[in-house]
């Protein structure tokens, strides 16, 4: 168990926690959600150790140990995966030098003592975690766990630093998923995951020892893997016993009371006003006035919860679409000696909303830019469709503004050759309202970044859109929405993501890259999973 005690935070006159208590159980499965800026991250640093709160405490027991992985900046140096991984088992000697001290004391306490019992609960907890690392099942333990990963057996035995930041990452999450510790604390795990390592770490999770706390945008990895909603708003803790869809739920039931009351309550004062005013000059009543007076002024006025900004965009019209979007015909690429597609055949055509799936390093982003046309290829052909007209958003767009422009300036841009576009409109849409438009690209979050970019993309009508990664840096309501537009725009999509849920919700075919080829599927990502698990394809 870890106990989150009465806890109380402030960031100068702004009070981030307000005397929030919870405790985390030995199997708990928590989704931990809020708005950007509610403290989630800071929560999480509490219950690592790094920050202390200003009142209140985080309190665990003595064998319960806490691993956390963050959202990025990991990096490891020296050595082979393998060893590397190897190092989650250094605390299997610390163990067992902590038992063999705990058993000579014990011999030397009285059974009647209460350190005694206190001693042997402490053994049985250490004892628990010693047995869960099976230091017997060291190398097949990693291979299964980095396996799982998406690495092969040969990038197991290959040195650590040949692999690129998200590789890292999964590096990073396998040492900690072999560590066992008592409380695994996950934030945006799914980031450098493709889906087929997603849903092997679902799976692996669900059969996780000890408890799991999991900040998330991805709504599918939340359903599948959380049994419990913590949200942090208003400097509360708030606790729901349910996954992501039931805190929905639940949650706008809570605010649709709130409201109930409030009228309620309005209803109740002005009763009580008009009262007032009928009997304030009957001297009679005067006592019955006064009391009634003063039960106003010290009422305590319910405001309910305000609710998060949404944005809320859609596609400008576009232009009308010939049946063939685009066609590759025997196209290879390469990098050098790397070739990542060779003797490359599908057609794209009208109306089709594809998912582009593969392990990572497959190709994926690649192919999107030579759909593009911004990247260029070795052999074979790229037939355009005669009135295809593209638009193209790229994996690391939001990165490639221009950080001495301000964001309206950044959108106007892209305005020149068509005259209907608004560019304070799209970015009122997507929460740039004010002089939120005058800020510098420069000082924007991730989020904010991919909005401008989403509203750069606004601005030009296209009837064949090719996003990568467009869902990068949006909580989960911002998705739903971006969603929702998808289904409202009336040309084709191709759509590079790991996203399932927010795949699942616009797509109708999936495009599987692997060994250099492509084929094209009839179903939905979550489908392509299942069909997959049973060897179908």
């Amino acid at each position: 168990m870890i106990f989150i005690r009465e806890v109380t935070l402030s960031y100068g006159h702004k009070k981030l926690f307000n005397e929030i208590s919870e405790t985390v159980g030995p199997r708990d499965r928590i989704a931990l959600v809020g708005s950007n800026g509610s403290g989630k991250t800071t929560l999480l640093r509490m219950l690592i150790g790094e920050l202390s709160p200003d009142e209140g405490g985080i309190e665990k027991p003595d064998y319960a140990t806490v691993g956390y992985l963050p959202q990025d900046g990991v990096h490891a140096s020296g050595g082979t995966v393998r060893e590397e991984a190897g190092k989650a088992f250094s605390g299997v000697a610390e163990l067992k030098a902590k038992l063999d001290e705990a058993e000579a004391k014990l011999a030397e306490l009285d059974p009647e003592d209460e350190e005694f019992y206190d001693l042997i609960d402490l053994m049985g907890g250490w004892e628990t975690q010693l047995s869960s690392f099976e230091p017997e099942k060291m190398n097949s333990r990693i291979e299964k766990v980095l396996m799982g990963m998406g690495f092969s057996k040969e990038d197991i035995e290959r040195p650590v630093d040949e692999f690129s930041g998200g590789w890292q990452m999964r590096i990073a999450l396998g040492k900690l998923l072999l560590q066992v510790p008592s409380l695994l604390i996950l934030d945006e795990p799914t980031n450098h995951l493709d889906v087929v390592s997603q849903n092997w770490l679902e799976h692996y999770l669900k059969g996780y020892q000890g408890a799991i706390l999991v900040i998330s945008h991805d709504r599918a990895f939340l359903e599948n893997v959380t049994e419990r909603t913590m949200e942090l708003k208003l400097g509360a803790l708030n606790s729901y016993k349910g996954n992501y869809t039931f805190y929905l739920k639940e949650s706008a039931a809570r605010l649709e009371r709130q409201r109930k009351a409030q009228v309620n309550q309005r209803k109740e004062i002005q009763k009580e006003k008009e009262f007032i005013n009928r009997f304030r000059s009957n001297i009679k009543k005067a006592a019955m006035v006064q009391s009634r007076i003063k039960a106003l002024e010290k009422m305590e006025i319910i405001k309910p919860e305000a609710e998060e900004k949404k944005i809320y965009f859609r596609f400008p019209p576009s232009p009308p679409a010939s049946q063939k979007v685009v066609e590759l015909q025997g196209m290879t690429k390469a990098y050098g000696d790397n070739v990542v597609f060779d003797g490359l055949d599908f057609r794209i055509e009208k109306g089709d909303r594809i998912a582009v799936v593969g392990v990572n390093g497959a190709g994926k982003s690649t192919l999107a830019r030579v759909l593009a046309g911004v990247e260029p290829f070795q052999n074979g052909e790229r037939d355009i469709g005669v009135n295809t007209v593209i638009g193209y958003f790229a994996q690391h767009q939001a990165e490639e503004l221009n950080p001495s422009n301000e964001v309206l300036a950044e959108v106007e841009e892209v305005c020149e050759n068509n005259p209907d576009a608004n560019p304070r409109a799209a970015l009122g849409a997507l929460l740039f309202s004010g002089n939120d438009a005058f800020k510098k690209t420069s000082v924007l979050s991730g989020g904010e970044r991919n909005r401008v970019a989403l509203a750069k993309l606004l601005m030009k009508p296209c009837n064949f859109l090719i996003m990568d990664e467009p869902t990068n840096h949006l909580d989960i309501r911002s998705k739903e929405v971006l969603q929702e537009a998808l289904n409202l725009f009336e040309g084709t999509a191709l759509i590079v993501s790991h996203d399932r849920s927010f795949l699942d919700g616009v797509v109708n075919k999936v495009l599987e890259i692997s060994t250099r080829k492509a084929r094209m599927l009839t179903c939905n990502v979550s489908e392509y999973m299942e069909r997959l698990e049973v060897n179908e394809f």
